[in-house]
């Protein structure tokens, strides 16, 4: 059952779940989205009134979502666009020729092919391939402090996320959105390290941020930089 609440100017949503339960709990997903868990006694008034007294938690926590979100400017693929990698802003320089590649020369991204129209996947397969090795390499090196957690994850994923630049399975998979290659490195550390540490605390509690800042003691800059950078 959905239902809204109005917390000054914001009306927010939320989904409610009605069970046999003696406490009523909220949360909010990484896509945003506000749940209610409530005992199936409890009636609409008694749960606005507690979601008002949540109201600057809920907004909260949905802005800090909001960061893992990507947001990029749409493209066209043609000769003369910029676009990044590693933080960096590269001229896009479409050109014919007998054979596909991808280059990066001269400060140009340089995308060749015998059909200029396939210039975009051509370039999305190109950025997956260093997301692939530039990921495993950063992310290889923070597993190893986080060892020192007694966590390991169960395995790194590339894959394409619409509302997310990284998750964590609750069997300890990490998955990374190889858009993220565009970020600079500082961000995709932050993004790593954010997820391993859902390996030890799988909410955002004092003890989440605490862990996040000791391996990552710079994490609000690098958060903040990713919602600049890839807005």
């Amino acid at each position: 059952m959905r239902d809204t609440f109005q917390f000054g100017s914001r009306e927010i949503e939320y989904e409610i779940n009605f069970s046999d339960r003696k406490t009523l709990g909220i949360t909010v997903t990484p896509d945003s989205e506000v749940l209610v868990k409530a005992p199936i006694s409890v009636n609409r008034e008694k749960i606005q009134e507690v979601l008002k007294k949540r109201a600057a938690w809920i907004l909260k926590q949905q802005s800090f979502f909001l960061s893992f979100q990507p947001r990029l400017t749409e493209r066209r693929y043609i000769s003369g666009e910029t676009h990044l990698y590693l933080g960096r802003q590269y001229r896009l320089m479409v050109v014919k020729t007998n054979q596909d590649s991808v280059k990066l020369l001269h400060g140009e991204l340089r995308v060749e092919s015998t059909d200029p129209g396939k210039a975009k996947s051509l370039l999305k397969e190109w950025y997956l391939k260093q997301a692939r090795k530039k990921f495993q390499v950063l992310a290889s090196e923070l597993i190893q402090k986080f060892k020192h957690e007694g966590v390991v994850p169960e395995s790194l994923v590339i894959r394409d996320m619409a509302l997310r630049w990284g998750s964590c399975t609750p069997k300890g998979k990490i998955i990374l959105n190889p858009e993220l290659i565009k970020a600079p490195k500082g961000c995709i550390e932050y993004v790593i390290v954010h997820e391993l540490c859902h390996l030890v605390h799988r909410d955002h509690s004092s003890a989440f941020f605490r862990l996040q800042s000791r391996y990552l003691p710079d994490w609000e800059k690098w958060k903040e930089k990713l919602e600049r950078m890839m807005a």
